[in-house]
């Protein structure tokens, strides 16, 4: 249930709670994957570090969320992987920008 990051920048785990929260405490930085402002809103991606995949399969540890203006924190985006992060916080950095409708959650 809790991961951390790899020198490679990928999930290592799981880890033990211990070796996660002192990890956790000492890389707030590592876990920002995208921050990215348009207008009054910034669009975030982090590692979470701990498993959202409630009903089992492949760990989810990633999530995008919308910081200010009229989406602020409407929704959430959760990802398996950082390369499906990075793809999805780029869609919706250019719905935002475009005014186009933001891709589902």
């Amino acid at each position: 249930m809790h991961y951390i990051l790899g020198d490679d920048g990928e999930p290592v785990g799981p880890v033990d709670v211990l070796v996660w929260a002192e990890w956790f405490e000492t890389h707030a930085q590592d876990r920002i994957v995208a921050k990215t402002k348009v207008g009054d809103a910034e669009v975030s991606t982090v590692f979470l570090g701990l498993d959202h995949a409630f009903m089992g399969g492949p760990p989810i540890l990633y999530e995008t969320m919308i910081f200010g203006g009229p989406d602020d924190q409407r929704d959430q985006w959760r990802h398996r992987n950082r390369h499906a992060a990075l793809a999805l916080h780029d869609q919706i950095v250019a719905a935002l920008r475009d005014g186009t409708p933001l891709p589902a959650c």
